[in-house]
């Protein structure tokens, strides 16, 4: 297969048709960021955050199959700015409200435009093609020339490591390493959000958003220097059915180019985030802003999120039973019963329901009555969620929504796309357009990370693109740290959106005493851990992973998870370092909920509460016990009023955490 390579050679252009250089500058309304745009033989930028530069000169263009360059030698562009200062509301997102405030330059060319934007939390770019008539991106130039070598948080492809070409199929899982960008390893591809450290405990990100028709991107360093490069998948020429079960289509062969587009478009955001502090990072909205908002005129009242019980991960190992446990009416009723007691909203049937091998949703395997399962459900005040391998729900895509919607279900989790080239992302975009048209929610597992697609349909509920507790199955702990994940995700993920992580676990080891073991999972890390990622972790589609019969027998802690909304009103990074700790609060309603997560250290922390408004309240929290070094499962709830001094001294254990519910008296 021939190696596509992304074009970024302006010494390549002609000379003669080089305009005279000239800059154009653009800062944030805080005015410390700054922007100077270069045209001249080509477009460049720099960044600099106040006063010190964080991105050295960079290159951007767009190439053309029939040889034209956006971003190539340009006449002096039009230029017209304006300044935005507004509210939006959001659905089913951490915050109800998000303050939009920015500037923006617009580069206007004859066959396309730039468009550049400063906020208070970073810049973003994009191009704008002008065009009449279909076209074909050849190759997308998309540079991030770090000022010096610093270190970086880099997520490598894991999967398919015999040539760059082949990770463009990848399940976009994985932990990170950590290391200076001069010594990227150059036989893997990464993707983003991938963090970089920056001086003055600056910390930098790179993501994309608004990513509707075109292929995602992923980050390489080719000359072992200090600059990254997009690379992008070409745009599949063959595709053929396998891979997991018969449900994926594998790309054996791509084409020349990576994108094919009918005419005037805009593409996707290339954003550059930066915080001074760790924290800042954790409540980033600059994905969501430059998403495509929903449609204000349609009805999204019926989107409602929430948690559900899963039976995946613990095996569908129920015990106490008089029936065998497994994928069977009477398993799936012991779990529709579980939810409905707690009032958790829905109940996920995983892969199992349908005929294996067939990649047929209508082909139900006969030990399930799927009609009388919704209705059992219903009846209880829960809903059903099925799990849909990609292949099986995209080849059928507007019968497979119409049936499943009129028998009751609720939604869909469609799995295994481990793919981002353009044809894929469109699959996502149609997706959710089809679930929508017919009232029902998705959530992307197996694929990419977030790029805004929840703020356009937010029937979106959740994606995956995370190495999260699944990973616990079947990793030691030489392969997967995932206590120090833990604390490195909500710095770095979770600024593309919110992450199927699937948190819950009832059982808990220390470092020690952890086990990968398939049948019977566990979790790294104490009990409180599993309760603060409820609320440290962005989820508005939150899956229990653990069985039913460990929460039964855990009934304090599974009461208080079931207690804990999964949207929020109001969100607040109180404090945190970047693979260390993290303090995140919450807010529905009038109530507060606190999580704290610590790495393998343990960790006091007072936490500052000062933000809650004036009055009198009442803390339950759930902090490790005196034991949980040793039984990591070992926690203490306490009820207390807020100290007068509004700081709440915590102690958490080695993988430790720490959880609480604040209501004002």
């Amino acid at each position: 297969m021939k190696r596509l390579i992304t074009v970024c050679a302006l010494a390549l252009l002609p000379v003669a048709a080089v305009a005279a250089p000239k800059v154009y500058d653009l800062a944030s309304p805080d005015g410390k960021f700054k922007v100077a745009v270069e045209n001249g033989e080509g477009i460049t930028y720099v960044v600099s955050y106040d006063g010190d530069l964080l991105i050295d000169r960079s290159e951007i263009n767009m190439v053309l199959t029939d040889g034209t360059i956006y971003g190539g030698v340009q006449k002096a562009p039009k230029v017209t700015r304006r300044t935005v200062n507004e509210t939006l509301p959001a659905i089913t997102y951490k915050k109800a409200q998000v303050v939009d405030n920015f500037n923006e330059m617009t580069l206007k060319y004859k066959e396309f435009s730039v468009i550049f934007r400063a906020y208070d939390e970073g810049v973003a770019y994009r191009f704008v093609s002008h065009a009449k008539a279909p076209f074909r991106v050849e190759s997308e130039c998309a540079e991030f020339n770090f000022a010096q070598d610093w270190n970086a948080w880099i997520p490598y492809v894991k999967q398919n490591e015999e040539t760059l070409v082949t990770q463009y199929f990848n399940s976009f899982e994985n932990v990170y390493k950590y290391h200076p960008v001069s010594e990227y390893d150059q036989t893997h591809l990464s993707f983003t959000p991938m963090m970089v450290d920056a001086p003055k405990g600056r910390k930098i990100v790179i993501a994309e958003a608004d990513l509707m028709n075109y292929p995602g991107m992923f980050l390489y360093n080719e000359d072992g220097k200090t600059t990254l490069k997009g690379r992008f998948a070409p745009v599949p020429k063959r595709l053929e059915q396998g891979g997991h079960n018969e449900l994926q289509m594998l790309v054996p062969e791509r084409e020349n180019y990576i994108a094919a587009l009918d005419g005037a478009c805009s593409f996707p955001w290339r954003i550059i985030t930066v915080s001074e502090n760790d924290a800042q990072m954790a409540d980033n909205d600059m994905v969501w802003k430059l998403s495509t908002p929903a449609d204000q005129n349609a009805d999204w009242s019926w989107v409602k999120p929430g948690k559900v019980a899963w039976d995946w991960w613990n095996d569908w190992n129920i015990y106490g039973v008089d029936f065998r446990a497994g994928i069977n009416n009477d398993t799936y009723k012991y779990y529709i019963d579980f939810a409905s007691k707690h009032g958790i909203e829905y109940v996920i049937m995983d892969e199992g329901w349908a005929v294996n091998l067939k990649a047929d949703l209508f082909q139900v395997i006969p030990e399930i009555d799927l009609q009388m399962l919704v209705d059992y459900a219903k009846e209880r005040n829960v809903g059903i969620i099925l799990w849909a391998g990609y292949w099986a729900f995209d080849r059928d895509m507007e019968r497979v929504c119409k049936h499943f919607s009129e028998m009751g279900v609720k939604g869909f989790k469609i799995d295994f796309m481990d793919r981002d080239d353009q044809i894929m992302v469109d699959f996502h975009r149609r997706a959710a357009e089809m679930c929508a048209k017919y009232n029902m929610m998705v959530d992307f597992h197996g694929t990419y990370k977030p790029t805004g697609l929840h703020r356009t349909y937010p029937n979106v509920v959740n994606y995956e693109g995370v190495n999260g507790l699944e990973q616990m199955k079947w990793s030691t702990m030489e392969e997967c740290d995932q206590v120090l994940y833990d604390v490195q995700i909500p710095f770095i993920r979770m600024v593309a959106g919110p992450f199927d992580y699937t948190q819950g676990a009832m059982r808990n080891a220390t470092r020690d005493n952890y086990r990968d073991v398939n049948s019977e999972a566990m979790s790294q890390g104490t009990r409180c851990r599993q309760l603060a990622e409820f609320m440290v972790f962005d989820a508005p589609f939150s899956m229990l992973c653990d069985s039913p019969s460990n929460y039964m027998s855990e009934p304090e802690c599974t009461q208080f998870i079931a207690s804990i909304p999964t949207v929020w009103d109001e969100t607040k990074a109180l404090d945190g370092k970047v693979g260390e700790y993290i303090v995140m609060a919450r807010r529905s309603g009038e109530d507060w909920y606190v999580g704290a997560m610590t790495n393998w250290d343990e960790r006091d922390l007072a936490i500052d509460l000062s933000f809650l408004p004036a009055g009198n309240y009442t803390i339950e929290f759930y902090k490790d016990g005196i034991n949980a070094d040793r039984a990591a499962r070992d926690y203490k709830k306490e009820i207390v009023e807020l100290p007068a001094d509004r700081k709440l001294e915590v102690n958490m254990m080695p993988g430790g955490g720490f959880a609480a519910k604040i209501v004002k008296k």
